[in-house]
């Protein structure tokens, strides 16, 4: 099915793996997917999604605080409480190892994929994504298509998170149709 998807979608799922990896999950869900979308803040369908209020740092709290995985915020005021600086710590760690050096590792016990694995939500999300452009009649599955089938899938972790956003999931989900078939247009 990769094959059929444009660059800017390969990349999302991509940086889905990257998100769980980030966050120590061992799964790929609809939230990273989320999350992956929301890190190409130039594409068109992290845009819709920022005229919605979403980026990518409070996706990623909202994430984290939902699945567990790093909450600096969390884990600063707690090691605080007991008088230690989470920030000097980090910064010395760094100047010393280099950035990232406290980021958590990524899971182990992989197969031949070195990535997470796909939830059955996030794999319907793909099957979904397929769906959307082929009802658009367009070969190439586009972010627009993906964030289509995250909204169409309604059950999964994102949905959830989009809702708790505030998110009016119709009028995202008639956003992201024009939006493809915008595209669709100018590929024409």
């Amino acid at each position: 099915m990769f094959e059929r998807f444009a660059t800017e979608a390969r990349r999302t799922v991509t940086l889905a793996g990257g998100e769980a990896q980030r966050l120590g999950h061992r799964h790929l869900g609809t939230e990273h997917l989320l999350l992956g979308l929301l890190a190409q803040p130039q594409d068109p369908a992290a845009r819709l999604l920022g005229r919605f209020g979403l980026d990518l740092d409070a996706g990623r709290l909202a994430v984290a605080r939902a699945l567990g995985g790093p909450d600096p915020e969390r884990d600063g005021a707690a090691l605080a409480t007991i008088g230690i600086d989470l920030a000097a710590v980090r910064e010395a760690v760094e100047s010393t190892f280099g950035p990232g050096a406290l980021d958590a590792p990524p899971a182990g016990g992989r197969s031949r994929w070195s990535g997470p694995r796909f939830t059955d939500r996030a794999k319907r999300v793909m099957a979904l994504s397929l769906r959307a452009a082929a009802d658009g009649r367009v070969r190439r599955i586009e972010t627009g298509h993906l964030l289509l089938g995250l909204i169409r899938e309604g059950g999964g972790t994102a949905v959830r998170l989009l809702r708790e956003r505030g998110v009016d999931l119709a009028d995202l989900e008639r956003e992201a149709e024009a939006m493809s078939a915008d595209g669709r247009a100018e590929a024409s």
